[in-house]
Parts: C-alpha cells; structure tokens; sequence
C-alpha cells in the first residue's frame, strides 16, 4: 500500500488511495472528485443497548462496534480473510493458530495494543460474570475449554488463548474448525482496553473514557438522539481512511427515515418502507440498494412455557402461515419464503425444505387444524396468546398479517404487543414472552452460526428447546472432515428443527438501503454490514 497522503479537498483524488492492497479500505477511483467536507449520517434504525461489544448481540450495536473496534481478521464482500490487528499467522494442524500482531498499533489513546489485551478480553466474554450473549460463540469457535468456561465449570483463565509474548497470540482448539478464521472476524472477539474497564467499570463507554482500536473514536453519544464518531488518527490503517466524522442515528420509525433522507438529513437510510418500497423504486430507483443477506426472519416460541412446549400447537402454526404472501405481497422486496432457519444455500452447502413446504396451502391447513385439535385447542378452546415485537412499521405490518392468517385459518387469537429494541431483548433473555419476533443475521458464512442458537445451554437460546439428537448432529457437524459431510448433519439439524419447531422461519432477508449519490464505496457484505472506513463522500 502507497505512504500516507492527506487527501485535499476539492481536489482530484488522483488515484492516491486506489491502490491499496486491502480491499478493507476507502478505494477512490482515479479522477474522482472528493467532497471538501469527508462526513456521513447513517441511520441505525434503534439506540444501541451498549457500545461494550461484550454485552451486545445485533446489529444495531454491531455497525457501530464495527467502525470502532478492530478484530485480528476481517472478511471481505467477497469473502477473503484479510489481515487486520493481525499481520500475518500459521497454524498447526489446524488446531494450534499463532497470530503476530502488526508492529506499533496502538489504541486510539496512543497505548500499544498487545497479545495480553486480546487473552484478556476473550477471556472477559466467556467468562459468566460478564453475562455476554455471545459468551457461547468462543466454544462454538472449538477454543479449549471455552465452553465449560462459559457455563461456569472452569475458570476463565484456562481458555485455550494464550499470549507468547506482547506481539504474538497463539490459540489452541479441541478439533479443527474450518470457518475458524471467518468467525475470527465477529465483532464480539475485538479487544477491549483492561485498564480501562478496571477504572471505569460500565461507564468505559462513556465519550470521555472510551478507547478504541479502528478506523473511528467515540467523540460524541446523545441517547435516543445521536452517536457522533471521529477519524482516529492513530489507527494503522489511517492513510486510507478518507471520512472525517461518521454519525449514527437512532430512527426506528421507516417513514421518518425516508423523509429525513429526503430532506437532505441522512446519507443511507436503515432500511426501506415497505409500503413505500414500489414507489421509491420507480421516483429514487438510482438511489435504491438491495442486496442479498444471510439472514432470517423468525417467530420464536418460549418452549418451556404452555401451550408452546407442545410441538403440536409450534407446528399448527407453522403450517398455517402463508409465507410466500408474506415475503412477495406484504413484504415484496425480493425476499424469499422462509422453511429453514438457516438458508437454502450457505457455505458451500445446500439445505433442503422439509416436505410440508411443498403442500398446498389447504392441506397444509388442514393438517395444522388436526394438530391443534390434538393438543386441545378448538373454536370451543380457542388457542389465545400474545405476538410481541419490536417497534417497527415492518414488523408491526408483518405481524398483522400473520395474526389475520392464523385467526382466518385457524381461529387463533394472536394479541399483538410492541416493545423498544432493548426492553424486548430483555424480555427474550428472561424468558418473559409467548412468542417473539426475531431474526438472526449470519456471523459467519456457514449454517452454524443459526443452528447453533438453538442448541442446548447456547447463550443465545432464548426459546430454551433442548434435543439430544440435535446437539450431536451439530456436534458431528464441527468435526465433519469435509463440506458434503458437515452438510449432512446440518441437513439432520434443520430437519429436527422442522419437526420440532422451537421457531418458525418466516422469512429470508434482502437489505434495502437509499443511499445518497455522492457516497462511494457503500458495498454491504453477505452479513449486511457495511464498514465507514469503506466509504468516501464525493463532490456534489
């Protein structure tokens, strides 16, 4: 990559950045015309939970997580593991990975980043004290003992991370992992600064204490109004960062999106109305971003609680709610109806709809009637309980419809109850909910990262199903020598999961953005996250 050149405004860009070696950069093409003024306001859709990237676990933290913090490897949109924190690495085996971390990087404070920072802050986030979401993911990972670390058998010191000296980082696994160094990259394995959380405690996330390691630092955090961050001038890669000061908007409101991007106010949108979705495609279709995501659209159940730990009654739902009008009338915007939990197709492997998604739609409701009948539920006992979702114009919409579905088809009474974004994350993780609208997005390419929700004693296993048999499909999945064979037992995973429904897939997601024209460099990757530091505002 060139030395580092300021870029002046006004000015041809002339090609000074365009050539990186790292595509995880600002990459301005020769003759662009770059704007006097190197900022942007995105809106987030909802007020973070946290900025600590151990208490989070969406993406409403992870896009700002993301621009903050930086993790040993990062994965392009194209899907290459690139060198991040980490310069270069080798393993042996594939089960003992050595990292050497990049010479002189440094917080954003001017204090060296070192090996122990990194043991240190894995072991924060397996560690039950935390109360992390993604206290799982390590054991998910394969890293020695993280699992029995996470459910509170051993102590977090015995992590398989160990420091070899300041500069080098050496992490052993139980058995080979082969999406190993793309779950490297999610955002809850950044360092995280310890004497600074010693200090300060919770309030380390506060403007005036944080540190951070990436191409931004916090300057600015106004609750339920903004989060403003600041080019860090310390970061590694600074000398292909081209904006300035990124601010984040906390808008849930899709209608309120658009009109402030219409007015001028914000430069990418959260996502797009989808009542409004045709018209702005044929007024602002240049504007317009939709792309493919590895995410999925689901209605969880609380298994343990009646009527729901009867899969009978998971099932009749299931099966009486008519996806396709859901994902092409209601929705519309290239999504596609959901019958699996992970996707059709993800990380080399092909998972098959279980065979009821092929039945018309009368015998799928004839045999959800029969099911419900079974379980005791009837126009004499109808079954009544409470959809709860987040605020939202699309959820809300989409929950309407399937309400009217399930009363139409099957003469269920579903009450319709919104929460904010955090108060029904709290709900999910107390278990204080019938049923519950969720998503999952990909944090990895490959089937696990949403079947392992639904294992036994995962941290993110809000609907508390537990199946023997599915934990070893999964177990033999991480093992599986090869692509075909993990597809295999992922296959035997999501077909229990047809079977037992601990949720129902409702939808598979596209991402819509409106984007401004003079933004460049906006490429969201198959996770949907796109990154500031890509991004650059050209004259206008």
């Amino acid at each position: 990559m060139k030395p580092h050149n300021r870029i002046t405004s006004g000015l041809l860009a002339a090609g000074l950045l365009g050539s990186a070696t790292l595509s995880s950069a600002a990459v301005i093409p020769e003759g662009t015309v770059l704007a006097e003024k190197q900022e942007l306001v995105r809106n987030n859709g909802s007020e973070p939970t946290s900025l600590d990237p151990h208490k989070v676990e969406s993406d409403v933290e992870f896009n700002i997580i993301s621009d903050l913090f930086e993790g040993l490897v990062s994965v392009s949109p194209t899907g290459k593991i690139q060198p991040r924190l980490a310069e270069k690495w080798e393993n042996k085996d594939n089960t003992v990975w050595t990292f050497h971390l990049r010479p002189g990087v440094t917080w954003s404070d001017g204090t060296a980043i070192t090996a122990p920072d990194i043991v240190w802050s894995w072991q924060r986030l397996v560690d039950p004290k935390t109360v992390s979401p993604y206290a799982s993911y390590p054991g998910n990972m394969h890293i020695v003992n993280a699992a029995d670390i996470a459910q509170g058998k051993m102590a977090p010191d015995t992590l398989g991370v160990k420091a070899l000296d300041d500069t080098t980082l050496q992490v052993t696994l139980n058995q080979p992992n082969a999406a190993f160094l793309a779950m490297l990259a999610h955002p809850s394995l950044v360092p995280v600064d310890k004497v600074l959380i010693a200090r300060f405690g919770d309030k380390w996330t506060k403007p005036e204490h944080f540190v951070s390691s990436g191409a931004y630092k916090l300057s600015q955090w106004v609750v339920n109004e903004r989060i403003v961050a600041e080019r860090n001038p310390l970061y590694w890669d600074n000398a292909h960062t081209a904006i300035n000061k990124v601010t984040y908007l906390p808008i849930s409101s899709d209608a309120a999106d658009v009109n402030r991007y219409k007015a001028g106010e914000i430069d990418i949108t959260y996502t797009v109305p989808i009542n409004q979705f045709t018209q702005l495609k044929k007024t602002m279709g240049e504007q317009l971003n939709v792309s493919p995501q590895l995410a999925t659209y689901y209605y969880e159940f609380n298994t343990t609680k009646p009527p729901f730990n009867d899969p009978r009654v998971r099932q009749a739902l299931n099966m009486a709610l008519d996806k396709d009008i859901i994902a092409d009338k209601v929705l519309g915007q290239g999504q596609r109806a959901a019958w699996v939990i992970s996707q059709p197709d993800i990380g080399g492997v092909t998972i098959h709809n279980p065979e009821y998604a092929s039945w018309p739609m009368d015998k799928r409701i004839s045999e959800a009637k029969k099911l419900l009948n079974e379980a005791g539920f009837n126009d004499s006992h109808p079954l009544t309980f409470n959809l709860l979702y987040n605020t939202s114009e699309s959820h809300q919409r989409i929950a309407i419809a399937a309400s009217s579905m399930w009363k139409k088809n099957l003469g269920v009474d579903a009450k319709l109850q919104n929460q904010e974004w955090k108060t029904m994350l709290d709900s999910m993780h107390t278990h204080n909910f019938d049923v519950v609208r969720y998503a999952w997005i990909a944090d990895y390419d490959d089937a696990a990262t949403f079947l392992n929700n639904f294992r036994t004693g995962d941290s993110e296993n809000t609907s508390q199903y537990s199946n023997p048999a599915y934990d070893e499909a999964l177990r033999n999945a991480a093992k599986a020598p090869d692509v075909a064979m993990r597809g295999k037992y992922y296959q035997q995973a999501e077909d229990l999961l047809a079977q037992d429904v601990p949720a129902i897939p409702v939808y598979h997601y596209v991402r819509t953005h409106l984007v401004k024209p003079w933004v460049g460099g906006f490429t969201p990757d198959k996770l949907g996250y796109y990154y500031t530091k890509d991004m650059y505002i050209k004259k206008h």
